[in-house]
């Protein structure tokens, strides 16, 4: 079919199809090309670039106001000074205080033999014990005794120094567990009747 077309003056001629296409310069449409899109991934990478560092911002921003108000702490605590607390010593268990109290003779006991023993060999090495039974039997002698009364009376020997602080001690041992276990007993009486033992507790400075 044959397209009329307009000129400049008004008229119409008819134009083929085919001329009126080649005239007109119809052309399909292109492909898009893909520069445009550069400056778009550009445009995104400051976006990230941007974001990375507002994170950033915003954790150091944290971090200092974290220090900031240990800071404020130290100062308030160190301006306060140390902290105390009032406690009142109500009640002790005597069970509890019956086995720390045999605990403690016990390792009483084992040291009052292990030093005995110690200062008399010390003494005894040095000849100490030997000039002291020396000087008792001359006692004895002097004072009218026979010649057989020293060598049969009392003499200063490792079993008998030992002997008597090992007797000592077990004694000792069983005195200070009753003792403070009654102290125990008689220390809860006491509270139970005027309060107990008040008791400020401080930090170091």
């Amino acid at each position: 079919m044959p397209i009329v077309t307009k000129g400049k003056s008004g008229g119409s001629a008819a134009v083929p199809q085919g001329a009126a296409a080649g005239r007109t310069g119809v052309q399909p449409p292109a492909k898009p090309a893909t520069a445009p899109q550069r400056p778009a991934e550009a445009a995104k990478r400051p976006a990230g670039n941007a974001a990375a560092s507002g994170s950033a911002a915003v954790g150091a921003a944290r971090v200092s106001e974290a220090v900031r108000s240990a800071r404020s702490t130290v100062t308030s605590a160190a301006a306060r000074g140390p902290r105390r607390a009032r406690l009142n010593l109500k009640r002790i268990d005597p069970w509890s205080v019956m086995k720390f109290a045999f605990a403690v003779s016990v390792v009483l006991f084992i040291v009052v033999v292990v030093a005995t023993s110690v200062l008399y060999l010390s003494l005894d090495a040095m000849g100490v014990w030997q000039e002291v039974n020396t000087s008792l039997q001359s006692l004895v002698s002097a004072s009218g005794g026979t010649e057989a009364a020293p060598t049969a009376g009392f003499r200063i020997t490792a079993w008998g120094v030992i002997g008597t602080s090992m007797l000592i001690g077990a004694v000792n041992v069983v005195l200070f567990t009753a003792l403070a276990t009654l102290g125990a007993f008689i220390y809860n009486v006491c509270a139970d009747l005027v309060g107990g033992i008040e008791l400020t507790l401080a930090e170091r400075d």
